[in-house]
């Protein structure tokens, strides 16, 4: 017996294991990196593209409906197609992201911040978002949205 299915009520797992690890796992998943990336936008050490990717990514297997409606965003719609379909995003996502992550972490480290620890901590999650960012592909100038 799979673990999750020891976690849960017998009814809810009987007859398709996949589908339940879909409903109970991938979902809620998918929303736990949506709100990752929409806590992302005005938080400077937490870049919210990848984690939107991500939500994209479980929605796509777990819930059509939110799936669709990620893709019919305006803010989020462009870089998720351009990801499922060229596995790339944009340099100007990319420059956005990375300018907001140095401006408004450079700002809370240089003016919010008197610990040396909590600065330090701050710039090394500051250059992994970055360094995260950065290693994504870009998409070739015709293919960018």
């Amino acid at each position: 017996m799979i673990i999750w299915q020891l976690l849960l009520p017998p009814q809810m797992c009987v007859t398709d294991a996949g589908h339940c690890l879909k409903s109970t796992l991938y979902k809620p998943l998918g929303f736990l990196f949506l709100l990752l990336g929409l806590l992302g936008i005005p938080l400077p050490v937490l870049p919210s593209t990848p984690f939107i990717l991500l939500s994209a990514w479980f929605f796509a297997r777990s819930s059509d409906r939110w799936h669709q409606r990620l893709l019919q965003s305006e803010l989020f719609g462009p870089m998720i197609h351009n990801w499922e379909s060229n596995r790339c995003i944009t340099r100007r996502s990319k420059a956005v992201a990375v300018l907001a992550m140095l401006v408004a972490g450079g700002a809370s480290i240089g003016l919010a911040m008197e610990s040396l620890e909590m600065r330090l901590f701050t710039a090394a999650l500051l250059a992994i978002g970055c360094t995260t960012v950065l290693s994504i592909k870009s998409c070739p100038e015709n293919r960018e949205q």
